[in-house]
């Protein structure tokens, strides 16, 4: 399992600490059950916003992974032959 990021770690306590405010201060309850499933619904809430949170996307090590398939065709096209029209063009601008 990966570990969470900084900024997941940081929306999912925002979010715990918020929600448990608005929700105590609107439900305005004073027992203890009330509280607590007040506390658990906001953990609840925190954990799904922290897993909400994208991941940094990692580019792949290009050592590692070795050259693409597209790679060796850009080498192909740079040593082509010069043809023969390319040799006329060279010709009229010389003369």
């Amino acid at each position: 399992m990966p570990r969470p990021t900084v900024a997941q770690l940081v929306y999912g306590s925002c979010t715990v600490i918020l929600s448990t405010v608005a929700m105590l201060a609107l439900s305005r309850t004073g027992s203890g059950i009330g509280v607590a499933v007040i506390a658990l619904a906001a953990l609840a809430l925190g954990l799904l916003v922290a897993m909400t949170v994208p991941l940094p996307r990692t580019r792949p090590n290009r050592s590692a992974t070795g050259p693409t398939p597209a790679e060796p065709a850009r080498l192909s096209e740079r040593r082509r032959p010069v043809g023969a029209s390319a040799e006329s063009v060279r010709g009229r601008a010389a003369s």
